[in-house]
């Protein structure tokens, strides 16, 4: 009888978690996927967060730097960042909607949509794990 029970608790977990929605809305690339060249839409370029355009624009920049992706240049001001990848450059830009939402386009500087998806995609996973994270200030060396 136990054994029907673990069985059963461990069925109706599976099934939890192969219908819920994030399985169901967003499909798993295999890695092959993600670091092949392909054709990439502009819509899979762009993303809006639940964050301020500040919050926002100095995650991208963590982002860009836990990739190891070369940062070109960075203007705080506009907030966008130029940054260099698999010998592409793209340009990383923070766009303020409303107080408390702000999106994060990612486009190659050259706007030939041909390139490996997983260099924009590990971005925004950057950015959606940090997400929570509180920014602190860094003490500049003595």
């Amino acid at each position: 009888m136990e054994r029907i029970r673990a069985l059963a608790v461990i069925l109706s977990a599976v099934m939890f978690f192969a219908l819920s929605p994030a399985a169901v809305a967003e499909p798993m690339q295999s890695l092959s996927t993600l670091v092949t060249p392909q054709n990439v839409s502009f819509e899979e370029c762009t993303r809006t967060f639940n964050m301020n355009a500040e919050r926002l624009f100095y995650l991208t920049l963590a982002a860009v730097n836990a990739n190891r992706f070369e940062i070109r240049e960075v203007q705080a001001k506009t907030g966008y960042v130029l940054f260099s990848a698999v010998g592409k450059e793209f340009l990383a830009s923070v766009v303020s909607i409303d107080k408390y939402r702000s999106m994060l386009k990612i486009t190659p500087a050259n706007n030939n949509y041909f390139f490996a998806p997983g260099i924009v995609l590990n971005m925004y996973k950057y950015v959606e794990v940090n997400a929570s994270e509180h920014l602190q200030n860094i003490p500049k060396g003595g």
